[in-house]
C-alpha cells in the first residue's frame, strides 16, 4: 500500500484521530456499562479523556482517570490486568479489521489545567496580563 500522500504534517491523521475517538467512545461505553468480569474494577467510575492510535492503528494509548482523581495508580493496575477482555469488548463496537492492542496511561490534563488556572490567578500575572494604562505602551 501506498503512503498517504495528504498527510505530510507532525500530528497524527485524520484516520488517527477518527480510529481514536471511535475507540474512546466504546471503552467508556464497555466501562460504563460493568461489562467486564472484574468486580474491582467495575465498582470504580473511569474517564476515558483520550485515546492516541499509532499510526499504523495496532496500538491505542488511552488516557484514563478514576473519578475524583483517587485510586489512579489502582485504576491503571486493574486496566492492564483485564486489557484483553478490553480489546475483546471494544472490538465488537468497532469496525476495524484488526483491534488495536491497549495501552493506558494517566490523563494528566486536569493537573495541567489546575496549575495553569493557579499560574493565571498570581498577582504577578494579573499585573503582566492585565490592561495597559492610558500613556503607557511598549513601544518607547
Amino acid at each position: 500500500m501506498g503512503k498517504n500522500k495528504f498527510h505530510t504534517g507532525p500530528g497524527p491523521s485524520q484516520r488517527q484521530l477518527r480510529v481514536g475517538e471511535t475507540i474512546r467512545r466504546a471503552l467508556s461505553d464497555v466501562l460504563a456499562r460493568g461489562d467486564v468480569h472484574d468486580t474491582d474494577l467495575n465498582r470504580l467510575s473511569v474517564t476515558v479523556g483520550e485515546v492516541r492510535a499509532s499510526p499504523d492503528l495496532k496500538i491505542a494509548t488511552a488516557y484514563v482517570l478514576p473519578l475524583g482523581g483517587q485510586g489512579k495508580d489502582e485504576v491503571i493496575a486493574l486496566l492492564a490486568r483485564n486489557k484483553g477482555e478490553l480489546r475483546r469488548l471494544v472490538a465488537k463496537k468497532l469496525t476495524l479489521k484488526f483491534a488495536p492492542d491497549l495501552r493506558f496511561q494517566l490523563d494528566e490534563t486536569f493537573d495541567r489545567m489546575d496549575e495553569t488556572r493557579e499560574m493565571l490567578n498570581r498577582a504577578e500575572v494579573k499585573r503582566d496580563t492585565g490592561p495597559v494604562p492610558a500613556g503607557e505602551s511598549d513601544t518607547e
